[in-house]
C-alpha cells in the first residue's frame, strides 16, 4: 500500500505543540518521509500553502527558513508495507497523525507543488522491486589491433551500443539515471570514467550519470548487476549497464605502466602472472589434455559459424562506421580506411582439429609442456555492449515487454595462479542462495576465456554441454575483457526467448587476481 499525502486531501489541523516538536522522531516503522524536488524549501512551501492546509515539507530546513519542527506543520508521509508493519489501516487513523487515510466525498486537491519531472523525483518503494532486462545492443567484435576499431575510442564505441540500446527500449536519454560501464583496462582510450563519457557521447543529458568500474573479465556482467541493484535497491527506475573494452588502443599502454608492489608481490606473485600462464597451470594440475581443449574449440568456432548462418546475433549487433588505422608492412607506413563492423569477425568457420593439432603452444620456448594455443584461447578483440535495466513497474507503465529479468549475482576468490576454476565456486553459491540446482538451468553462458576453463568447469559441476555457450563463445567470438560480460547476459536472454521453453540462464567466467561470478537471469 503506498499513500502520497501531496496528491490526497491534506489535514484541517496543527498537531499539539507537544507532539509536533517530536514528531519527526516518533513515526511508526511503516511511515517514510517524502522529499521536496530541489529548489523547494520549507519558507516557499509555507507562503504557498492554502488556507487550512498543512505545509508540503519533508524536514527541516537551513537559512532563512526556521527548523521544521518549529513551524507547526506536518510532514508529508506515505505509507509503505514492510517486513513487520505496525497495525495501520488505510481506512483508520493513526495516533500520529490526526486525519484518516479515507478521502472525504467533498474536498478540494490542493497542489502545493510542480508535477515530478526527471527519472528520480516520484516518491517510490525501494524493497521488493524487481530489475528487468528491456533491451540489449552491442557493436560487431572486430580483432584487435589489425582491424575495425583498431583506431576508435571507447567512448565511440560503447557510445554507440548505449545509443541504440536506449532506442531499443523505447524510452528517451534523459530517462536513463545512471550508466554503469564495466571495463578490464579502464585507462588511456577508455579511461577518465569512460562510462559518463560513452553516456554523454550517446546523447544522453548532464542529468545522468555515470560511474566505470572493474573486475576484469567480468567487469560487463558486473555492471548489469549493479545496475540491477540500483534498481532493486536504490529505487532507480532506468538505468543502463554494459561493458567496453579497446584492447587495440589500451594494451601497449597499460604493459608498460605496470606497477607491481612488494609485499603482494612477495606472496601472491601469481597476481601478476599472465593469464595464458595461468590456464597452463590449470591444464596440468588438474589434468585437462590438449586434445580435449581443441576438441572443444572446434566446435566452438563450429557452433558461431552456424549461429551467424541462421542470423542468430542480428537482434543484438548494431553496424558501426569506423576509421580503421591500416599499416602497411613492407614501408611501415600508416593510412586510414573506413569500414563497416556489422558482425563478428574473429571466428574460423573452417578451424578442424587437425589444424589446431599442428600448432604450437604459446609458452613452448619456456614450457615445453604447455597446452594453451592461439586456437584454444578467447581472441584479443575489440567492442562494447549496453543493456537496458529497468524496474518491472516502470516497464509495465511504459507498456515495454523484457527480454527477462535480473535474480542474483554471486562471486567468489580461488588461488590467483589457477583463476580459470573461478566458476567452480561461484556458481554453487549463486545456486544454493536461489535453491536451484545445475539442472534447473536452461542455458549457460560460460565464458570461453580459454578452453580449459568452460571445460573443467563443466566437468566439476556437472553442466551440460548441450546447455552450455549453444552458439558459441570468445574462443570464436571474440573476447574484449571488460565486454563480454554484458554481451553475453543480453545473448542468453535473447537466445531463451527464442527458444521459447528456456526459463532460466546462468552467466560465469573466470577472473584475473583469482576469482569467479556468476548471475542468474530469468528468461521470459
Amino acid at each position: 500500500l503506498r499513500y502520497n499525502v501531496r496528491s490526497a486531501p491534506l489535514a484541517q489541523r496543527r498537531l499539539p505543540r507537544r507532539a509536533r516538536a517530536t514528531c519527526h522522531l516518533a513515526l511508526p516503522r511503516a511511515v517514510s518521509l517524502v522529499r521536496l524536488p530541489p529548489g523547494h524549501s520549507a519558507l516557499r512551501a509555507r507562503r504557498a500553502r492554502p488556507r487550512n492546509c498543512v505545509c508540503a515539507v519533508s524536514r527541516p530546513t537551513v537559512g532563512r527558513d526556521r527548523p521544521l519542527r518549529r513551524t507547526g506543520w506536518y510532514f508529508p508521509i506515505y505509507v509503505a508495507h514492510t517486513a513487520a508493519p505496525p497495525t495501520l489501516s488505510p481506512h483508520s487513523a493513526s495516533p500520529l497523525l490526526p486525519f484518516t487515510t479515507t478521502p472525504p466525498q467533498n474536498h478540494r486537491r490542493h497542489h502545493l507543488l510542480p508535477p515530478p519531472s526527471g527519472p528520480s523525483s516520484r516518491p517510490r518503494a525501494t524493497m521488493s522491486r524487481r530489475a528487468v532486462i528491456v533491451s540489449t545492443a552491442r557493436t560487431g567484435l572486430t580483432k584487435s589491433f589489425r582491424s575495425g576499431f583498431n583506431n576508435t575510442h571507447g567512448a565511440v564505441m560503447q557510445g554507440h551500443a548505449i545509443k541504440h540500446a536506449i532506442e531499443k527500449a523505447g524510452i528517451s536519454p534523459g530517462d536513463v539515471e545512471d550508466v554503469i560501464i564495466g571495463c578490464g583496462f579502464p585507462e588511456g582510450a577508455t579511461g577518465m570514467n569512460i562510462a559518463r563519457n560513452a553516456a554523454l557521447w550517446a546523447g544522453c543529458p548532464v542529468t545522468t550519470s555515470g560511474t566505470t568500474i572493474n573486475r576484469f573479465c567480468s567487469s560487463g556482467l558486473q555492471a548489469v548487476a549493479s545496475a540491477a541493484h540500483s534498481v532493486m535497491v536504490d529505487g532507480v527506475d532506468v538505468a543502463i549497464g554494459g561493458g567496453v573494452e579497446s584492447i587495440s588502443m589500451v594494451s601497449p599502454v597499460a604493459s608498460k605502466t605496470t606497477v607491481t608492489e612488494e609485499k603482494l608481490m612477495s606472496e601472491f606473485p601469481a597476481l601478476w602472472m599472465p593469464m595464458i600462464e595461468t590456464a597452463d597451470i590449470v591444464s596440468a594440475r588438474y589434468g585437462i589434455s590438449r586434445e580435449a581443449q581443441d576438441v572443444y574449440s572446434v566446435e566452438s568456432q563450429r557452433r558461431t559459424a552456424a549461429a551467424q548462418e541462421a542470423g542468430l546475433f542480428k537482434d543484438e549487433i548494431v553496424p558501426m562506421k569506423a576509421t580503421m588505422l591500416v599499416t602497411d608492412k613492407e614501408t611501415g607506413e600508416t593510412s586510414h580506411k573506413t569500414v563497416l563492423a556489422d558482425r563478428d569477425e574473429c571466428n574460423r568457420p573452417g578451424t578442424t582439429l587437425e589444424a589446431l593439432a599442428g600448432m604450437n603452444p604459446v609458452r613452448s620456448k619456456v614450457d615445453p609442456s604447455a597446452f594453451i594455443t592461439a586456437g584454444n584461447a578467447s581472441q584479443l578483440s575489440d567492442g562494447a555492449s549496453a543493456c537496458v535495466v529497468m524496474s518491472e513497474a516502470e516497464a509495465s507503465r511504459r507498456g515495454l515487454q523484457p527480454l527477462g529479468a535480473f535474480k542474483g549475482f554471486a562471486v567468489a576468490g580461488c588461488a590467483p595462479d589457477e583463476m580459470g576454476i573461478g566458476p567452480v565456486f561461484a556458481v554453487p553459491r549463486l545456486l544454493a542462495r536461489h535453491g536451484l540446482k545445475v539442472d534447473d538451468i536452461d542455458l549457460w553462458e560460460l565464458n570461453e576465456a580459454f578452453a580449459v576453463v568452460p571445460l573443467y568447469s563443466m566437468q566439476q559441476l556437472g553442466i551440460d554441454h548441450a546447455k552450455t555457450n549453444v552458439n558459441g563463445g570468445s574462443i570464436a567470438i571474440g573476447h574484449p575483457f571488460g565486454m563480454t560480460g554484458s554481451r553475453m547476459v543480453g545473448h542468453a536472454l535473447l537466445e531463451g526467448k527464442r527458444r521459447g521453453a528456456a526459463k532460466s540462464a546462468v552467466v560465469t567466467m573466470c577472473i584475473g587476481g583469482g576469482m569467479g561470478a556468476a548471475g542468474l537471469f530469468e528468461i521470459f
